[in-house]
């Protein structure tokens, strides 16, 4: 199955996601989950410096492919029934909304390089365990 379909058969993931995700982001499907998330720019870094302890953050990475993929995490969220109970799961727990917006992304990124590296299109049941 061709790397498009893989990545379109995802819900809320589009043709202008998948064809983003292919031209910016040739490394999708040879790196770890946490490597494709640092270099796209959503693993969150910390700034610390002896004893001050800040919060986490994101930065660096590549800006288009995060942009392309926050729409994309809106829609799936609407339209992907995993990421809106996992959204659900975060703000219950207090998280503000666009931490969970990040941790959305993270896990729609980390799913979709997991299926393009294992060649296996959408299945809930599967990611469920990502």
């Amino acid at each position: 199955m061709p790397r498009e379909d893989l990545l379109r058969s995802v819900p809320g993931v589009g043709p202008t996601t998948a064809f983003t995700l292919l031209a910016e982001l040739p490394e999708l499907g040879t790196l770890s989950g946490r490597q494709i998330a640092a270099l796209v720019g959503v693993a969150p870094f910390a700034r610390d410096s002896g004893t001050l302890r800040c919060t986490r953050a994101i930065w660096g990475g590549r800006a288009t492919v995060r942009t392309v993929l926050s729409m994309a995490t809106l829609s799936a969220t609407r339209h992907n029934p995993l990421l809106r109970a996992h959204y659900r799961r975060l703000r219950d727990a207090g998280k503000p909304p666009k931490v969970a917006l990040i941790a959305r992304l993270r896990k729609l990124l980390v799913i979709l390089n997991a299926m393009v590296a294992h060649g296996t299109p959408w299945n809930p049941s599967i990611a469920h365990a990502a």
